[in-house]
């Protein structure tokens, strides 16, 4: 199976609960481009954040999981957290670190994987699988199957994730699809477990964020008061 192969090449043997990297970032919005800092973190059991540190001012965003299910939220230099919508938190949080989404698809029953095929992407071949949640029919599982599905390409020669692609959408509309793709590359192997450090988030095919990772750090001990999620009423 492709995705196991995937989470093979990627950790190995190696147990991870946690990883925190840090590094440069260059984020693009519109005119607007600015550098500064990252720090992005994650747990194996569906928790993350990524925290931007720019000339404009710091920027998070943070997922979590509760009694109800996922929670997340986004804050801008003012510091106020503003709720994700539930319909942009159907895809796994860990966008950043494919070794634990790929844990998660690789282990869960609950997916179902349809290989696609070689492809060429960025004049790279790679192959290429689709995941989405296994559910019956109806109108409303057939939503949630889409809003969920993540699209992994892979390195036909490693097994290493080229690029992870799903959807976002606005606010007021689950159904208006803006395609998101994560694209890997400078692999470094840190502890037994191969991490990419180079990692671009493109949406609508422009690039939205250039992270240069410096430092990773595993099984840390992150607690989870890192992901808390406190939204004003």
């Amino acid at each position: 199976m492709l995705l196991a192969k995937s989470a093979t090449a990627l950790t190995g043997s190696t147990a991870l609960q946690d990883v925190t990297l840090r590094g440069s970032a260059e984020r693009i919005a519109g005119s607007d481009d600015e550098t500064g800092t990252v720090v992005l973190q994650a747990t194996a059991d569906g928790h993350s954040r990524m925290d931007l540190n720019l000339s404009s001012g710091n920027r998070s965003e943070i997922r979590s999981l509760d009694t109800n299910g996922p929670v997340g939220a986004w804050s801008g230099p003012d510091g106020a957290q503003h709720a994700i919508s539930n319909h942009n938190l159907m895809t796994d949080a860990s966008w950043f670190f494919c070794a634990f989404t790929l844990a998660r698809m690789a282990s869960s029953q609950a997916v179902t994987a349809t290989y696609i095929g070689q492809e060429t992407l960025n004049e790279q071949t790679v192959l290429h699988v689709s995941v989405t949640p296994r559910l019956s029919t109806g109108y409303g599982q057939t939503l949630l199957q889409h809003l969920s599905q993540m699209d992994l390409f892979v390195d036909p020669a490693t097994y290493l994730p080229v690029a992870l692609s799903f959807s976002v959408h606005p606010d007021n509309n689950a159904s208006l699809d803006i395609p998101v793709q994560i694209q890997f590359s400078d692999y470094h192997n840190i502890g037994g477990v191969q991490i990419p450090f180079h990692i671009q988030r493109f949406v609508n095919n422009s690039l939205v964020l250039d992270l240069q990772i410096q430092s990773a750090a595993l099984n840390s001990g992150l607690p989870t008061s890192v992901f808390a999620v406190q939204i004003a009423q």
